[in-house]
């Protein structure tokens, strides 16, 4: 088995792609809606999940090295149980579900829980994240845990349901960074089993992962200089915009 030939344009894509995947752990979390455009138009839509499910481990990698010590415990432990399920929902209706309209539904999903953060930002006054946990419904964690899991198995899209469930619970800059961490680094190596599973991760796939990680780590050293050079309020529309066309891109695929 070789890896598959690419032409040069399609090589330079594949290597932006990568290095918003650096970009996008260690910087700016919405950037994922870059590679998964990138990665979607240049691969199979299923051989897309099996390639870059590696590279978003190098990513992730680089960030919780980067923000593991602003990782909000509270958070992880109200989540991943939850994402659990989700991934092995996912995993069941890889097979079955029609990957158009699950994409669809994903983004329909986004764009309600967009519209929500954004109505429930305009009439509430700002609250201290403690008191967000401690107010929040248990079952506002359940689904955002169910559905990040499912989200990422169907479609790598579980960044921005993520995205706006930290943003939500209105975590500092750095909290978010290191939460969101440590969160992808366990839910990607918790995905593996199953990728390999289903052949999406093979001989080829890790061949073209050997050639595109060095863009990975550039994008991620990278990230985390423009992170530190970045304001709360910026980083926060920078995120809900790129979740805004995350979620508008899978509800047009």
């Amino acid at each position: 088995m070789t890896t598959p030939h690419y032409e040069i344009w399609e090589w330079s894509l594949l290597f932006l792609g990568a290095l918003s995947i650096g970009l996008s752990k260690t910087g700016v979390p919405g950037l994922s809606v870059l590679f998964v455009a990138v990665f979607a138009n240049i691969l199979h839509a299923r051989a897309a999940s099996g390639v870059v499910l590696p590279l978003l481990i190098t990513g992730d990698l680089f960030a919780a090295a980067s923000y593991r010590r602003h990782l909000v415990w509270s958070h992880l432990l109200r989540l991943f149980p939850w994402t659990v399920l989700g991934v092995v929902a996912g995993w069941l209706a890889l097979g079955r579900l029609n990957d158009a309209w699950s994409t669809r539904l994903i983004g329909g999903i986004l764009l309600l829980m967009l519209a929500a953060h954004l109505w429930r930002k305009r009439n509430s006054g700002t609250a201290a994240p403690e008191a967000l946990l401690a107010t929040a419904p248990w079952w506002v964690a359940a689904f955002t845990g169910v559905l990040a899991g499912f989200c990422t198995l169907i479609a790598n899209a579980a960044g921005p349901v993520m995205s706006l469930y930290l943003l939500a619970m209105q975590l500092p800059k750095l909290e978010f960074m290191g939460t969101a961490a440590i969160f992808f680094l366990l839910l990607n190596w918790l995905k593996v089993p199953f990728m390999v599973n289903l052949g999406l991760i093979n001989h080829d796939s890790l061949a073209l992962n050997l050639r595109l990680a060095p863009a990975v780590a550039a994008g991620a050293l990278s990230g985390r200089w423009l992170a530190g050079r970045m304001s709360q309020r910026w980083f926060e529309r920078a995120t809900l915009l790129l979740t805004g066309l995350a979620a508008a891109k899978l509800l047009l695929s």
